[in-house]
């Protein structure tokens, strides 16, 4: 006899399965039977705790959106230089990206997105908040004068987040072909460099 499982258990159980299965299958072509049948209930079961797919899929952004701010969390705890910070956050980012393949797919699904506009929404607040933890840390930065004075935060964080949105669509379109988070150091730095206060840069050098 099949144990019921409590409500919030089966609820985090059924996101976790429609988080692999949008990664097997795309997150398009996601149904609410395909969940059922992974889990092992019935598709009224899935209605059960979701009533509509909306409802699943904004469940799906709410976890996403509580991993990520759980994995900048713990990348920002320590005491580092801005540069260190941001190299902590985006290899916290890309880790995630790596744990969970079906993000990329899900946050830049133009069929999704189009047919469930809180869902963009909600996406589109994320990404935000990411763009803004990214511009905190560059306006520390030229405070600390690692970067350049003239260095704009919200564009270096824009370019910054574009590589890591980047990255991770091509790592997805390779089938995972590359070291996603040794291409995401390599290119990091290379951005990084181009932030770099020349004049610190130059007391380096002398110290060498």
């Amino acid at each position: 006899m099949r144990t019921r499982k409590p409500a919030e258990t089966r609820k985090a159980e059924i996101v976790d399965t429609a988080l692999r299965l949008a990664d097997e299958l795309g997150p398009d072509r996601l149904t609410t039977e395909a969940v059922a049948r992974r889990v092992g209930i019935t598709q009224a079961g899935i209605f059960r705790h979701f009533p509509k797919k909306q409802a699943l899929w904004e469940a799906i952004a709410g976890h996403i959106a509580g991993l990520m701010e759980k994995r900048w969390a713990g990348a920002l705890a320590a005491r580092q230089p801005a540069d260190a910070r941001i190299r902590s956050l985006i290899a916290a980012q890309l880790r995630l990206i790596r744990a969970t393949p079906a993000i990329p797919a899900i946050l830049f699904s133009r069929e999704l997105h189009s047919e469930n506009d809180a869902l963009r929404r909600a996406f589109l607040a994320l990404l935000g908040r990411f763009h803004r933890r990214i511009a905190t840390l560059v306006r520390q930065g030229i405070e600390e004068g690692v970067f350049r004075r003239n260095l704009d935060p919200d564009d270096a964080a824009m370019l910054i987040v574009g590589l890591v949105q980047g990255l991770a669509v091509r790592w997805s379109l390779t089938r995972r072909g590359f070291d996603l988070l040794e291409e995401g150091a390599r290119l990091l730095d290379l951005q990084l460099s181009g932030f770099a206060n020349p004049e610190s840069e130059h007391r380096r050098e002398e110290r060498s």
